[in-house]
């Protein structure tokens, strides 16, 4: 005995089971006009009527009914060997390591939980993460990947920029009250990781004279932050870092006046390392995730 095509009893299963041939075809793929074509070859090879028109619908015949069984049987059969296979498969493949490194603030709000989304989707990439401010601290015996806010060229590096920043006034919820219209802010201490280029750029833009005797400088931006969420003074900040202090309420914007920052976050690697598969997986995936929450 000569069985039929394989394809056309897939279609037959398809068509049974959803009972229109329209629907089975979005679900191939094809053209209803591909799925009946099947179908037909497949009651003149076996010649019997396996399926009839009832109103709109295609209903099975008793010979119908006794192919679609054995054939979702073997159907659910050869889907389950399938998986088998791909399953030893992946589990045979080896692991492979990742190290990124990336300044502390944005490892804390933006990249780790990207990071472990990446691990789930590609769990035979494992990830390590070591920090650096700056290119010329980048350990590039271990690095592969590199997340910097900066300005290139960089000798010896590639890179592919992750996005730019705009730069806003942030508070805790608690100063809101008292930060109503820019002119507030000579009354409020000014928190910078800078000389105060940043805050002398946005209050320009806002027509509000710098109070000098009023900002105070911490070198490290995440102190910076933290010092804003508890209270003591408005920082400068981005959507990139800030994105999650903003979506809890730790803190607020009290005015919707931005300036761009001038720089803005890079992927580096070293160029015989960026052409990695892996490697490769993880940039454009980190570039995705970016563009796409800049969309929202």
């Amino acid at each position: 005995m000569i069985l039929p095509p394989l394809n056309s009893l897939r279609m037959f299963e398809v068509v049974a089971r959803l009972g229109h041939l329209g629907a089975a075809a979005a679900e191939l793929h094809v053209t209803p006009g591909a799925v009946s074509q099947q179908i037909r070859a497949l009651q003149n090879n076996l010649g019997v009527e396996l399926l009839q028109k009832q109103g709109r619908h295609l209903v099975l015949t008793p010979s119908g009914l006794v192919l679609q069984r054995a054939v979702a049987r073997g159907m659910g059969e050869i889907g389950q060997g399938v998986r088998q296979v791909l399953t030893e498969v992946q589990a045979a493949e080896p692991f492979t390591v990742v190290t990124i490194c990336t300044e502390p603030v944005l490892g804390t709000t933006w990249l780790l939980p990207k990071l472990f989304a990446f691990h789930s989707q590609h769990p035979k990439i494992r990830l390590r993460v070591i920090t650096a401010s700056a290119a010329s601290e980048v350990d590039w015996k271990k690095a592969d990947i590199a997340l910097l806010y900066a300005s290139p060229p960089w000798e010896g590096l590639w890179w592919r920029p992750l996005r730019s920043l705009n730069m806003f006034p942030v508070c805790c919820p608690q100063l809101l009250p008292h930060v109503r219209q820019p002119a507030d802010l000579t009354n409020q201490r000014l928190l910078h990781e800078d000389d105060g280029m940043l805050w002398r750029r946005w209050l320009v833009a806002a027509r509000v004279p710098y109070p000098g005797d009023a900002d105070v400088f911490i070198q490290s931006f995440p102190m910076a932050l933290q010092a804003a969420r508890d209270g003591y003074g408005v920082a400068l900040s981005d959507e990139f870092n800030s994105h999650r202090d903003l979506a809890d309420g730790r803190l607020v914007r009290p005015f919707n006046l931005q300036v761009p920052a001038g720089l803005g976050y890079y992927c580096l690697s070293l160029e015989e390392r960026r052409e990695l598969p892996q490697v490769v997986q993880l940039i454009d995936w980190l570039t995705e995730e970016a563009g796409r929450d800049i969309g929202s």
